[in-house]
């Protein structure tokens, strides 16, 4: 923790337990241990690993990345869960399920237009280009005569079949049902790339889709901007017809889900979950996040067998699909649900932001700038539906982890910036399940989902940063205790009020802009109501037979943050 953020009561011997801890106490005792130990190079050696592979669940790429994470576990003292003894505190297991549909990956791919002497696009260069689900055409290609379809009204004035559709519709999943499987056109070319990715500037970059799964599939391509370009020009001035030769492997297969378990010393019955998924063909999307998991995960055991630090509460770190599995993890087991106190998930953490245009942000839970998005609060390219009163989930652990994250950015002369919940990753489950859960990641990335995701996008220190912030996080709240909750609550405090400051100043001027004074006195009230109950929220982190600092610093906290809310909506009411 920063030096404003130090556990004053710690000196104070109110009970025995508290003479008996071996651990580390701060956060900045945290950081201090592992900006020694954490260096960024398993994490990228881990990423440049996994990112070799397209990966889809199932496929070889997918596997491969989960049984070399497990043997890094493994090397680095974690028992496989069913050779572990009692006496075993870091173990791991490896899941396996069966798979509804078969799984999926691409050989090679090229396309090219008559009469052209260089091919279109060839999979070599554009691992992309291949929708997800594709079928190969036969040994020797396919080829037919492209005719341009502008939506899906248009197919029924354009016969189709033995043809090779090529569209720029919104609706490309319908296009390609009505127009492919329906209509026997031979296949589809497809160009949607959104402005974020600059298509413009990224001539070659092509974004990955997919079809569902559907027996009777065949192919279709995605096409890069100069592709699209290319394939346009030549139709504008006559017929054209292009060439097609797609090879890919659908064959049956299973579901795998990596979990590591460090199992904690005092409450064990008590976890934190990270979760990192696998799939997705990128280098930062979501290699990095796999990569950095794995270097928190050695890191804790490495440290906890060498006595520098404990976990008193268990420490889970689980990689496979994205949300599927986090959310099956949940589900599947109630009892441990209800253990589960904290989620936090790794998503595109690795960017080199000078490359990539993105920013590191932490999405936060759900408050109330996912329904009045306004002053610093900015959602993402993303983008984010508006929430309502009833969807807020008020905890402490936004504001915990932008603290500690800042901390480290200004350590290492990092950007660290936040963004409103958008949803779309694995922190989803956990806030469906009711747990305190939050996503890191970076946007706006001009290289997102697209096959120039590449290694030279991806930053060891950057993956240093996050794996550094997040795990000083984490055990800071595995260890945590009345001290801890005592300290946060100052932490919440000062955040409240410096909301609440900050909202009344946007309140202040939009009504002398003409907006009405009753409705911004609901955003300040919407803010306390937030920041009440995230304090209150702190009392899940004290020792039973230590409340009674707790409650009264939540007392304090709670007349500090009201007198102030008080005071701003009666100057509203004034207005």
């Amino acid at each position: 923790m920063t030096k404003s953020f130090v556990f004053f009561f710690f000196s104070i011997v109110v009970v025995g337990w508290s003479q008996e801890k071996k651990s580390a106490v701060t956060t900045d005792d945290y950081f201090k241990i592992l900006r020694e130990t954490i260096t960024g190079e398993k994490a990228y050696e881990t990423t440049a690993f996994v990112s070799q592979y397209w990966r889809v669940v199932g496929n070889e790429g997918f596997n491969k990345s989960i049984f070399k994470v497990a043997s890094e576990l493994e090397a680095a003292g974690y028992v496989q869960e069913t050779n572990a003894t009692i006496l075993d505190r870091f173990t791991y297991r490896i899941e396996k399920r069966s798979l509804q549909h078969p799984t999926w990956e691409p050989v090679s791919a090229e396309v090219s237009l008559v009469g052209s002497a260089s091919p279109l696009l060839k999979q070599a260069t554009n691992r992309n280009m291949v929708y997800l689900n594709s079928a190969s055409t036969p040994s020797n290609g396919v080829v037919g005569e492209v005719v341009y379809i502008k939506d899906l009204g248009a197919l029924k004035n354009s016969p189709v079949r033995g043809k090779i559709i090529y569209t720029d519709a919104n609706r490309v999943s319908e296009i390609y049902k009505e127009g492919v499987l329906n209509n026997g056109a031979l296949g589809m070319f497809s160009y949607n790339n959104p402005g974020y990715l600059k298509p413009e500037i990224n001539t070659t970059s092509i974004q990955f889709r997919s079809l569902p799964y559907h027996p009777n599939n065949k192919w279709a391509i995605a096409l890069s901007y100069e592709a699209k370009e290319t394939l346009k020009s030549a139709m504008d001035k006559g017929t054209v017809r292009a060439k097609v030769n797609v090879a890919t492997k659908l064959y049956p297969s299973e579901e795998l889900t990596l979990v590591a378990d460090v199992r904690g010393s005092e409450t064990p019955g008590e976890r934190l979950v990270f979760s990192a998924h696998v799939q997705e063909p990128g280098a930062n999307d979501n290699a990095s996040g796999v990569g950095a998991q794995l270097e928190m995960a050695i890191t804790t055991a490495k440290l906890i067998a060498s006595d520098a630090i404990d976990a008193y509460r268990s420490i889970s770190f689980l990689w496979g699909d994205e949300i599927i599995s986090t959310n099956r993890y949940i589900v599947e087991d109630e009892e441990r649900a209800k253990s589960i106190k904290w989620g936090i998930s790794l998503d595109m953490v690795g960017e080199n932001t000078s490359i990539t245009g993105g920013t590191f942000l932490i999405e936060k839970m759900p408050d109330p700038s996912a329904i009045w998005t306004r002053g610093e609060d900015q959602h993402s390219e993303w983008g984010g539906r508006v929430l309502r009163l009833e969807d807020m989930k008020p905890h402490y652990l936004n504001d915990f982890m932008i603290h500690n994250f800042k901390n480290q950015g200004e350590f290492a002369n990092w950007v660290v910036k936040t963004n409103p919940y958008e949803g779309g990753s694995d922190h989803m489950p956990f806030l469906k399940a009711d747990i305190p859960g939050l996503l890191l990641w970076h946007f706006t990335d001009q290289f997102y989902h697209t096959d120039n995701d590449t290694m030279d996008k991806v930053s060891q220190e950057t993956l240093r940063n996050v794996s550094t912030a997040a795990l000083a996080s984490a055990l800071t709240l595995v260890n945590g205790d009345s001290y801890t909750a005592t300290a946060i609550i100052d932490l919440m405090k000062d955040a409240a009020t410096n909301r609440l400051a900050a909202e009344f100043l946007l309140s202040e001027r939009a009504v002398k802009k003409g907006a009405s004074s009753e409705e911004e006195q609901q955003i300040i009230k919407a803010w306390t109501d937030w920041y009440i109950k995230t304090i209150d929220s702190t009392r899940d982190m004290a020792n039973p037979g230590n409340t009674a600092i707790v409650e009264k610093a939540i007392l304090s906290a709670r007349s500090i943050i009201e007198m102030q809310s008080d005071s701003f909506i009666s100057e509203l009411k004034r207005k």
